[in-house]
Parts: structure tokens; sequence; C-alpha cells
């Protein structure tokens, strides 16, 4: 796996198409990640094209969202070991959709486990080792739940994860900041931006460690 050098032409390079690839299931707000990150690439000028799957959102179902950009995108979709960045809102979403990301990808995931409806029915059980398989593929894990309610608004978590996002591409913090006031609730504009630097801050400080 690669590291998070945003000057690497995997990770936001204006000459190639940089795919990113947002997963979750319904209610975590992985339509409104998706939507930040557009808008800011949109501002650097990059051709952007964005594909949705909802699945069974409304019944926790899975969701995903694909953002391409780049100078030109022939394509809003994607294929197996083509996703340049997958940022997933819980484990099992990120295992089950570790196949699309590139061998040199980069992988963040937030450190929580939601039972899918076919276990809670009783049809599959819940895979073991999810951890253990994620650290394998290079994970960037980061408990993007208790971040966002350590800053009074648990529903942040997505934001949390586009500021850890912001860590791997190359655009500028102020785009960032300036997409998620605009697109924002007004009377959350404040509390997002919070998340926003905690994930951002959070992966910028796992990564001098590491380093």
């Amino acid at each position: 796996m690669s590291g998070l050098d945003a000057t690497s032409p995997a990770l936001g390079s204006t000459h190639s198409t940089t795919t990113v690839l947002l997963c979750g299931v319904g209610g975590q707000g992985t339509i409104l990640a998706g939507d930040l990150l557009a808008i800011t690439a949109r501002k650097s000028g990059l051709s952007v094209k964005v594909s949705e799957v909802h699945g069974m959102a409304q019944r926790g179902g899975a969701v995903t969202t694909i953002v391409r950009f780049g100078t030109e995108v022939a394509s809003p979709i994607t294929d197996h070991g083509c996703v340049d960045c997958l940022v997933a809102f819980e484990a099992i979403e990120a295992l089950r959709n570790l196949p699309y990301l590139a061998s040199d990808g980069v992988l963040f995931v937030n450190d929580a486990t939601i039972e899918p409806l076919s276990v809670l029915v009783g049809t599959t059980e819940m895979p073991t080792g999810i951890h253990a398989e994620l650290a394998a593929n290079g994970a960037r894990m980061l408990d993007a739940s208790a971040i966002a309610a350590r800053l009074g608004n648990p529903k942040s978590v997505n934001v949390v994860l586009v500021g850890a996002l912001s860590v791997a591409l190359p655009f500028p913090t102020s785009d960032w900041e300036d997409a998620i006031a605009n697109r924002v609730p007004p009377k959350t504009v404040e509390a997002n931006l919070a998340a926003f630097k905690a994930g951002r801050m959070t992966v910028q400080e796992t990564t001098a460690s590491l380093g």
C-alpha cells in the first residue's frame, strides 16, 4: 500500500483520473461526503463524475459513492483494482469493497462495525478476522465515530472521514472548508468544520508518528 504522498500520480494528479470510493450503510452520510469531494475537485477546475449505488439504503443496506476526477473523465464507474482511495464508514463495508482498491491505493476505515441485515435475520454469520484482513491491506483505521461524539456532533462521522481523505488529496484545505460551508445546513457549518479539522489532524498525527 502507498503512503499518504499527495504528489503521487495515483492520488490527485491533474494529468490522470483519480478514483475515490466511499462506502457505508444507509444513513451514514456517504452521499454528502461524495458531494463535498466533487465540489472541491470542481473548484480546482477538474472534470468530475459521480456514481451512486443506494441499494436498500433506508433499511441499513449498503451505499456506495464513486467520485472520479481529472482533466478528462471518461466514465463515472470503476472496476476491481482501480480505486486510488477507498473510504469506508464501517469495517464490513471496507472488507466487502477491498477488491476495488488498487495495489498502491490508500484505505481509510472508520473503526466501527454494523451488523448487516443478513446477519440480523440469521441467514449469514459475521465474518471473522475483519481487522486482520484490513490491516494486511494497509488500512488506516480511525475512530471517526468517537471523534464525532467527542465534538458533540455524532452525525458528523462522514465529515470526519472527509477530513481524513483530504490528507491524501492535493486540494487546498480552504477549498474543502468552502465546500463544507456551502453544502451543509448553515446552523451546522461550524460543527462540520470542526469535524473536518479533527479528521484531518488525526491522520496527520498518525502519519507523523509512523514516519
